[in-house]
């Protein structure tokens, strides 16, 4: 059986994955996730001519003055009446500069006497610490695109565009089913021959800054019947996940089941180290992803593929982790038949592979800023060579 490249499985899924609904969600509720559609400016910043300093709007052909101060401009006041020849106005960052001026004077470059203002240093030029109108943005334009992800700056770009509500796309809800007769719960217990049921938390930590609704429905065993049941409970989630049971031992039974619960398959095992036995298709109305059952598969399938996923049905323009080059600081062995995602830290001297890439050493997996990804049939690396890395955080 030809098994499938990463790039390519990661494409499947994303065309198997649904757009989910738009909806107008209120501002306070749209941080970290993506824009629907384009957004445009419902009004010009500035909306006036505005002072960028404290002091005096003057004709600049007028310098060095004096100017004869005949009204005041606060931030929050409407546009001022006209300046005649030889006047000036007071004038406070932020606030509109009445027609006639062309130039701020600055309050530490002028000098006033009674009601006479003149300019003491510096040359004065028109548009001089003025904020044009619309010169940030204007009514109309685009302010993001659609798939634009929504962190502070945007927010406040929108803001103050005119938005107090912004199309997005529904947050996706998630089913996490955790499968084995050897788990038992977090803070359990555990007798000779168990095991604590990590990947969940591990999952539910993975996503927890992308916009999504989880549902941890728990531990499954190794039971085809109570499989399928868990399997047709989880259909109203937008994303099924199960851990562990993926592979073709006889209590794998996350397959047999997904086929009987009615699930549809897509894709089984990806050309990759650690993960080969992901599974992915359609149960109904929902995304499915069968994850490896030990944590580190389960971690870097996930990282790869669900959180991908996740942005993906969330409207990100580009849900993929990023890839950048680092410099190596220790050798790395020829890659074999499938694409390795090595577990590394960047150190000050280069990336460093941990000290086991098992798909059971969670304690070098914690130690991990980043993956090397090094594809089939790599030569080996030596120190000083440059390497893609897909950095973790």
């Amino acid at each position: 059986m030809n098994l499938l490249p990463v790039a390519e499985a990661q494409r499947r899924l994303f065309a198997l994955a649904p757009p989910l609904p738009m909806e107008q969600a209120p501002i306070t509720a749209c941080t970290g996730r993506w824009l629907a559609s384009d957004l445009p400016a419902l009004r010009d910043q500035p909306w006036a001519d505005l002072s960028a300093m404290d002091g005096y709007a003057v004709r600049a052909a007028e310098q060095p003055g004096p100017w004869r101060v005949t009204m005041t401009s606060s931030a929050g006041d409407m546009a001022q009446p006209s300046l005649a020849p030889g006047e000036a106005c007071r004038i406070f960052t932020g606030a509109p500069i009445p027609a006639g001026a062309d130039a701020i004077l600055i309050q530490e470059n002028s000098a006033v006497d009674g009601d006479s203002v003149r300019a003491i240093d510096g040359t004065l030029g028109p548009g001089r610490h003025v904020r044009p109108a619309a010169s940030d943005f204007a009514k109309g334009v685009p302010l993001l695109p659609a798939g634009a992800w929504l962190g502070p700056a945007q927010i406040a770009l929108a803001v103050l565009g005119g938005h107090g509500t912004l199309p997005v796309h529904r947050r996706p809800r998630i089913a996490l089913l955790s499968t084995g007769n050897e788990l038992v719960a977090p803070g359990q217990l555990v007798s000779p021959g168990r095991l604590p049921s990590s990947n969940a938390p591990m999952l539910t930590a993975m996503l927890a800054a992308l916009p999504c609704d989880i549902d941890d429905i728990g531990i499954i065993p190794d039971d085809l019947d109570a499989m399928t049941q868990a399997l047709e409970r989880a259909r109203t989630a937008d994303i099924i996940v199960t851990t562990g049971g993926a592979s073709v031992g006889d209590h794998d039974l996350v397959r047999p089941a997904f086929t009987r619960a009615g699930g549809s398959l897509d894709f089984w095992k990806i050309r990759m180290r650690p993960g080969k036995p992901l599974m992915a298709g359609r149960l109904g109305n929902s995304m499915f992803l069968g994850l490896p059952g030990n944590p580190v598969s389960a971690f870097v399938t996930g990282f790869l593929f669900l959180a991908p996923l996740v942005r993906y049905m969330s409207g990100a323009s580009r849900p993929l982790p990023f890839t950048t080059k680092a410099r190596l600081s220790s050798p790395l062995p020829q890659t074999g038949e499938r694409d390795d995602y090595l577990r590394a830290f960047r150190a000050e001297d280069g990336v460093v592979s941990v000290t086991s890439q098992d798909s059971a050493a969670t304690a070098a997996m914690a130690m991990a800023d980043c993956l090397i990804v090094r594809p089939a049939q790599s030569p080996p690396a030596a120190p000083g060579e440059s390497v893609t890395i897909l950095p973790l955080n």
